[in-house]
């Protein structure tokens, strides 16, 4: 998910436990949660999956809000119009408050759709799982990241102070639909955005296990282990992540682009759709306009998605042992009323 998400995976998916040998429960735990029954459990896929979204979207979106907000007026600026560097956390709180729910729901919905459609069909397609359930998360957190995204882009270009007058300001204005500007272009940019860079990270993440034949480190050791760049061998979610996030945040850098315009226009109604954005932009400005932040949107994504897989994977792996524990002392204690 864009942002840190605000949006992610994990690899260790129903085919790798079915081609890797048996490990220890707790190392090989990963992010699909899957029980030796084969059975889904849905409601817990989601609970966990809310938790473990909303701490990876808050640690990600914190990390990398400055760069987030040099991106957004570099887009913004028509021309070869030159940006502010000063306030680049204005929207920072607001932006948080949002992106909690946001990045939790996607997660929350990502993670069981994921498992049922691994189950159901053949493992060379699983690539198809990832896509399918990265874009109903993607559209499903939609509902709540657009009018984070209006706010914060609105603070961001310096339109408002604070997220309540510009939650206010904009209804009073342009009414509810106003907090929905850029929808469209936000969909299509987000729907293929979530799709590929899930994809890409899982595809990667499975290639690393299957090629190493080892278990991954944790999220703090691959973080070091890539920085250090010495054990090129080695599999880490960090290069997953960062590779996954950065070709998906080139490749979409347009609809981002126009997303931006759209959501800070206000009523000024300068562009009347997603169409006729692209058309002035290219019109008045050039083609090579659409390509306006992407370095910034390469590195907030590519280091910002490293991030979230880290943060989200740890608090998966914290609540499964946790989840394990419970049902242990429960056997026990069965067992003693038993005996």
């Amino acid at each position: 998910m864009e942002h840190s998400a605000t949006k992610t995976v994990s690899a260790n998916s129903w085919e790798d436990k079915k081609r890797m040998p048996q490990r220890d429960p707790v190392k090989f735990f990963a992010s699909v949660n899957t029980e030796d029954d084969n059975s889904v459990d849905f409601l817990r896929a989601f609970w966990e999956g809310f938790i473990a979204g909303g701490a990876a979207g808050l640690a990600a979106e914190a990390a990398l809000y400055p760069i987030d907000t040099i991106k957004t007026r570099l887009q913004a600026a028509h021309g070869e119009g030159k940006i502010i560097l000063k306030g680049l956390y204005s929207g920072l709180a607001g932006n948080l408050i949002g992106i909690l729910p946001a990045s939790a729901i996607y997660v929350g919905i990502y993670e069981p759709i994921k498992q049922k459609l691994l189950r159901a069909i053949p493992e060379n397609l699983s690539a198809f799982a990832h896509l399918t359930a990265g874009a109903i998360g993607g559209a499903a957190s939609s509902l709540v990241r657009v009018p984070t995204e209006v706010v914060k882009q609105r603070m961001q270009t310096g339109q408002f102070h604070s997220a309540s007058d510009s939650v206010r300001l904009i209804i009073t204005k342009e009414g509810f639909r106003g907090l929905y500007a850029g929808y469209g272009s936000f969909l299509l940019r987000d729907l293929p955005f979530d799709a590929v860079q899930f994809c890409i990270y899982e595809q990667l993440l499975m290639g690393y296990k299957l090629a190493a034949r080892r278990d991954l480190k944790d999220p703090e050791i691959a973080i070091l282990g890539a920085f250090a760049g010495k054990h090129k061998s080695r599999p880490t979610r960090f290069n997953c992540s960062l590779l996954g996030g950065a070709i998906a945040g080139a490749l979409t850098n347009p609809l981002d682009v126009v997303k931006t315009r759209l959501m800070v226009q206000g009523s000024t109604n300068h562009y009347k759709s997603t169409f006729d954005c692209v058309r002035t932009i290219i019109k008045d400005e050039g083609s090579h306009a659409l390509l306006k932040g992407i370095g910034p949107r390469v590195i907030w994504l590519g280091i910002g998605g490293s991030i979230f897989f880290g943060v989200l994977e740890k608090t998966k792996q914290v609540l499964y042992q946790k989840r394990r524990e419970a049902e242990r002392r429960r056997g026990h204690t069965l067992s003693s009323k038993v005996n």
